[in-house]
């Protein structure tokens, strides 16, 4: 009785779809902020990447030829 019960525990576990823990609240208020600040947050990610491999500078090199020689 105590597998068949230790089971079905398990079986209904692995079918919940998500944590057991929620990661956001059930209130609707709460739960819109909560949301709004993750993905504010998940939006900044490519400027951060773009900030930490130097990809936000201008380019320095130019289109056309320089003499690179003092005049």
């Amino acid at each position: 009785m105590r597998k068949l019960m230790f089971a079905m525990l398990l079986a209904a576990s692995l079918c919940e779809v998500g944590c057991i823990v929620p990661i956001y609240s059930t209130l609707r208020d709460r739960r819109t902020q909560e949301l709004i600040f993750v993905s504010e947050n998940l939006r900044h990610c490519t400027e951060i990447w773009e900030r930490m491999w130097f990809l936000d500078l201008p380019d320095i090199s130019t289109p056309y030829r320089v003499h690179g020689g003092v005049l």
